[in-house]
């Protein structure tokens, strides 16, 4: 375990300045670690990543591209990609997708995204095991009056997932005028069932990877036929 990571704590929001905040996740570049920043509060995620963590992550990663390959909707994914308003706010989602005329937004060899300069993300998906709470309270709806509205509703992101390792459940939310919903299916990428995602997690359980790929693939078939 790094200096850095034994003097600050992890996986709780603390009061910092953007400055503060800058210096900080700078000195973390060679960390497997993942930073927040909103409204003068940065947090911190540098747990190891589980197994299942992990495994969910691919999961959804490969589901939700087979979906828009099948369905012929333009789509480019990024893993734990840095999306940031400088000097406002700043987050790292597992999973992030710009979909349709979106989709070749950013430049190859960018970085950070800079959201003063790019839009934001159609989707963007967190997987929960540890951070559960948090992801279904400060990042989509921060519940203390400190906060007066969401990280990912202010970063204008039009859906938002939260995959619940434990459980193998996908709580989904459409964010619209500056508030959110839980919706069944998507809405950024109509025709996609989130019960058929949570299957599909429920399946990785108890086969392959592939296996459940050759099952996703059925499924998403069948619905086009």
């Amino acid at each position: 375990m790094s200096e850095t990571q034994t003097q600050l704590p992890t996986d709780i929001w603390i009061c910092a300045s953007w400055q503060e905040y800058e210096q900080i996740v700078a000195n973390l570049l060679n960390e497997k670690g993942k930073s927040y920043y909103y409204k003068g509060h940065m947090r911190l995620e540098m747990p190891p990543v589980s197994f299942a963590h992990g495994k969910d992550h691919v999961i959804i990663i490969f589901a939700v591209t087979l979906f828009a390959t099948i369905k012929g909707i333009l789509a480019t994914g990024l893993d734990t990609t840095i999306f940031r308003k400088t000097g406002i706010q700043d987050c790292q989602p597992d999973v992030a997708y710009y979909l349709r005329e979106r989709a070749q937004t950013i430049p190859a060899g960018t970085g950070i995204v800079n959201l003063d300069r790019y839009p934001a993300p159609d989707l963007v998906i967190e997987i929960a095991k540890t951070s559960l709470l948090d992801d279904l309270g400060t990042k989509r709806c921060l519940a203390t009056s400190r906060f007066a509205s969401t990280l990912y509703e202010e970063l204008g992101i039009a859906e938002y997932w939260v995959v619940d390792v434990q459980n193998a459940e996908i709580i989904a939310y459409a964010i619209a005028d500056r508030g959110s919903k839980r919706i069944q299916e998507s809405q950024v990428l109509p025709g996609l069932v989130i019960a058929i995602l949570e299957e599909a997690l429920r399946r990785s359980r108890e086969i392959s990877q592939s296996e459940v790929g050759t099952w996703l693939l059925s499924q998403f078939q069948q619905k086009e036929g």
